[in-house]
């Protein structure tokens, strides 16, 4: 009987390391990005990440690289299904290290997105810095203020239920406070790094939007994508905020329509006797038509007009833009309901 005993132990021992799966993470992946890459998105996953990777996270829950970690066992069928939405309640507290330290813990204090994913995109980055203003002997760099703005509007989204993926990615920068935002090239597409070449640069985010949504929208009812830009005109031509959208997208021009009224309600609240000036159009961009998810493309400016510069510069403004994106997309998901 001991002999029978001590065969089963072995046996469920032997079968125990096998199911158990070990990857090293890429350099700038986050625990997030890393799990999405072996397919296992979701809060329930992350969190079992974190109980099977105790000893080797030491509390930091942040990844280092060449050590091998153990990944959650995938789940098949409605468990996979039911588990990805977990973590989405009010009262629950996320993490997400992309933020920066002060702000990684992200307590979901609604659910008006609740059942929605988002795909938000910050433009450029990497070796490209996008469009350059001045002030005085700062420059100004595009790729960095879109995404502080991108991570602000990230974690209001979370902070309301939804499911969100940072496509754009800085392991160190997270959300700042700072008037002029220092520059760099380390921004990854999830992980990789991002080509030089505009055409390989965008096809790169658009690929990783389509996997994630193929997967996604058998879970969420409302997928939707954003692509965040800064404007370079001549430095007299002051804008507001414009969108576009994908021709023939009637679902594309009903979220550009309802974020730019959204818009106008806030600046006439906010700013009565200035006005708005925003508009919507449609315009056949790579991002726009190539990526399958209901996408809306939004500049946020002129980066080297002046009173334009003042959206960028002050983190107020730079919160205000992702809360007014994040009620647009909350006014275009009750209608989708």
């Amino acid at each position: 009987m001991r002999q029978l005993l001590f065969l089963c132990l072995i046996v469920w021992g032997s079968l125990s390391c096998m199911a158990q799966q070990y990857a090293t993470p890429r350099n700038g992946e986050g625990i997030s990005t890393f799990l999405e890459r072996f397919n296992r998105p979701g809060r329930a996953y992350y969190n079992e990440f974190l109980r099977l990777n105790q000893k080797r996270l030491r509390g930091k829950k942040e990844l280092l690289l060449g050590v091998r970690y153990m990944l959650p066992p995938l789940r098949e069928g409605r468990g996979e299904k039911a588990d990805s939405r977990q973590g989405k309640d009010a009262g629950t507290t996320l993490y997400e290290p992309l933020f920066g330290k002060e702000l990684s813990q992200v307590k979901i204090t609604g659910s008006r997105l609740k059942g929605a994913c988002f795909y938000v995109v910050s433009g450029h980055g990497g070796p490209d810095p996008g469009a350059m203003g001045r002030v005085g002997k700062r420059e100004l760099h595009e790729d960095e203020y879109a995404y502080d703005v991108a991570l602000r509007l990230a974690r209001n989204l979370m902070q309301e239920g939804a499911e969100v993926h940072i496509i754009i990615q800085d392991a160190k920068d997270g959300i700042r406070n700072d008037r002029y935002l220092s520059n760099s090239t380390r921004e990854t597409c999830m992980g990789d790094p991002i080509p030089l070449g505009q055409t390989a640069r965008l096809q790169q985010r658009c690929v990783k939007i389509n996997r994630l949504y193929q997967k996604d929208r058998k879970r969420y009812k409302y997928c939707r994508a954003i692509f965040l830009h800064v404007d370079s005109r001549s430095k007299r031509e002051q804008t507001d905020v414009f969108f576009y959208h994908a021709p023939n997208s009637v679902k594309g021009k009903r979220l550009a329509q309802t974020i730019e009224r959204t818009f106008e309600q806030k600046y006439g609240l906010h700013q009565p006797n200035r006005g708005f000036d925003g508009s919507v159009s449609a315009r056949g961009l790579y991002v726009l038509v190539n990526a399958v998810p209901v996408s809306v493309f939004v500049e946020l400016g002129n980066i080297q007009n002046a009173f334009d510069q003042r959206r960028f510069v002050l983190s107020s403004n730079r919160q205000a833009l992702a809360k007014w994106l994040m009620e647009g997309f909350i006014a275009d998901y009750r209608k989708e309901k």
